[in-house]
């Protein structure tokens, strides 16, 4: 199928994750010995094209509980994106209406190229552990007017079905207040797992439904040296953009057209 651009997409927000292991200073407590130095370095190295500099409140925190927690966010500018945010063990590149693949993986690759010049004996002291790729989508809906389950069955080619009776004689509204669907399914390329997620939210203030298509790999599917991420975050990408393509086919791709 060709794959078309969307000028209208629904791209709420994409994340990239990397994460690496801490080490355990007490049962227990895990901490990275290095990352007041990382936080000093990495600016160093963004500066040019990430020179605005925000501190978050999560900065306050114990070292002890901040495992994996960001902190520190650089941006192009003052609520300008793309960004990169940083926090013990964890670095994540972020971007949203401006996305463009080619750009966000050049920014990617930067940025964990980065990550691994600075760090102290990277070598030695850098161990990947986690790897994650995420889109957020989110498409306006009326739930109160509009049946979610004919949407998804029609529009996404998802049927989901409950049991009718359950509404039957029990003053039951079929529209549901909250709505949470979660599928994961295992993953060869890359190795990992692919994991999708429909929720119903807001989009600025109005009734939305919040569309997640993620992409992870942990442990020991995870792979450690540059060259093998950069290719684990174009097979990613490969991949959500086939499920995502395919699963608007039709009205939908239109609409975002």
């Amino acid at each position: 199928m060709t794959k078309k651009i969307l000028k209208n997409k629904p791209l709420v927000e994409a994340i990239f994750e990397l994460r690496w292991n801490l080490q355990e200073s007490a049962p227990g407590i895990k901490v990275d010995p290095h990352y007041k130095l990382l936080i000093g370095r990495l600016y160093d190295k963004l500066n040019d094209e990430y020179p605005f500099h925000e501190q978050l409140p999560a900065a306050t925190m114990p070292d002890e509980i901040a495992g994996y927690i960001v902190q520190h966010r650089f941006r192009k500018g003052k609520d300008k994106w793309p960004l990169v945010q940083i926090g013990p063990g964890i670095i994540t590149v972020n971007d949203t209406d401006g996305y463009i693949w080619e750009d966000f993986e050049k920014r990617i690759i930067q940025t964990f190229n980065i990550l691994f010049e600075v760090y102290p004996e990277s070598k030695s002291n850098l161990t990947v552990n986690r790897l994650l790729l995420r889109y957020i989508d989110a498409i306006a809906f009326d739930f109160e007017k509009d049946d979610i389950f004919t949407f998804l069955k029609e529009q996404v080619k998802m049927e989901i079905k409950l049991y009718q009776k359950l509404f039957e004689d029990t003053r039951v509204e079929k529209s549901p207040l909250g709505l949470d669907l979660r599928f994961s399914f295992a993953s060869a390329e890359p190795k990992g797992a692919i994991h999708l997620r429909f929720v119903r939210g807001k989009r600025k203030e109005s009734d939305a439904l919040i569309w997640e298509t993620m992409v992870e790999s942990v442990s020991e599917d995870v792979p450690k040296v540059q060259n093998e991420i950069a290719d684990w975050a174009k097979e990613a990408h490969n991949l959500t953009d086939d499920w995502f393509f395919k699963l608007i086919e039709g009205e939908l791709s239109r609409r975002f057209e």
